[in-house]
């Protein structure tokens, strides 16, 4: 994946909120977070589906059955974050996740 989330603030933010989560679905939620320069909930939102993705691309294949929990867990992160940003707009930035994606509109 591109980019790296080592020594920012939104890898500190990401270590906190998968701390309980099993090691391997930890590890492979993070390389699906590192990325763009797009907002932190934005970001995770855009790994989710990116995840999601994968998985589609691989359709009855067990083995992208961590990337299916990952996706799960980055949309629910994404939206923890946009709660935590931006309280007002998460009613927002969650339907745009279902209209049109990660970007909104």
């Amino acid at each position: 994946m591109a980019g790296d989330l080592t020594l920012s603030a939104d890898a500190g933010w990401l270590d906190r909120h998968t701390a309980a989560a099993p090691p391997a679905l930890a590890e492979r939620v993070r390389p699906y977070a590192a990325g763009d320069a797009a907002p932190w909930p934005a970001r995770l939102a855009s790994a989710g589906c990116r995840a999601l993705d994968h998985v589609l691309a691989h359709p009855g294949d067990r083995s992208v059955a961590l990337d299916l929990l990952a996706a799960d867990g980055l949309i629910t992160l994404a939206l923890l974050a946009q709660a935590e940003a931006a309280p007002a707009e998460l009613a927002a930035f969650a339907a745009g996740l279902l209209v049109s994606g990660p970007a909104g509109p």
